[in-house]
């Protein structure tokens, strides 16, 4: 399942992707924010998983999804040079947009003890340079040399599941799926998160 959802990633297109994102975003609560320019999206399950995205005025973007019950959550290593080392071969703009920020619900900080630098905490790390997304290098060294597989312990295809990459993306097919997971207590709350849902849809275009 990670490779089709990886695959279907690759496939959408960069503004679908970011449509995706921002309805996601909306859905979920979270209020979008500029960093440097770059448009920033997220989602979370409200018990430590997360996705976030990140979308560059150049079409650029990074993704980052965070399992805390994966090999992948660093939190308890408290080593700043193991999680700087998973952004390896990212471009600088892109890493830049998560290094030395505030802290926030999706992405806690690593501080590295000796220079006060600080960078968001990430399990897997993706971007995309303008053509195609890749697994940052420093990711796949660091899950090569653990004996990680780099899209499950990523936490890649839970985190992800949400958007529908590959599925279709409409507010009934979100709900549908809430409908299986007992969002809702009745047939009225149902409606009601559906047609909010899509009023977000209208709005995001």
């Amino acid at each position: 399942m990670s490779e089709e959802i990886w695959a279907a990633l690759g496939a959408t297109s960069l503004d679908e992707v970011r449509r995706r994102a921002a309805v996601i975003d909306a859905i979920t609560e979270i209020a979008p924010v500029e960093v440097d320019g770059a448009e920033r999206f997220a989602w979370n399950d409200s018990g430590g998983q997360s996705a976030v995205w990140y979308f560059t005025p150049d079409k650029h973007a990074l993704l980052l999804t965070f399992d805390h019950e994966s090999d992948l959550n660093l939190y308890a290593e408290e080593d700043y040079s193991v999680q700087e080392a998973l952004y390896g071969g990212v471009p600088e703009h892109l890493v830049a947009l998560v290094r030395n920020r505030p802290e926030n619900y999706e992405s806690l900080n690593l501080v590295d003890a000796a220079t006060g630098a600080a960078i968001h905490y990430a399990g897997g790390v993706f971007w995309f340079d303008g053509e195609r997304w890749a697994q940052a290098e420093g990711f796949l060294e660091h899950c090569r040399g653990e004996g990680l597989d780099p899209l499950s312990e990523s936490g890649f295809t839970y985190c992800l599941g949400d958007y529908r990459f590959g599925e279709e993306f409409t507010p009934e097919a979100i709900v549908e799926d809430r409908t299986a997971d007992d969002w809702y207590e009745d047939d009225a709350e149902r409606e009601k998160a559906l047609a909010d849902i899509r009023e977000i849809f209208a709005r995001l275009g």
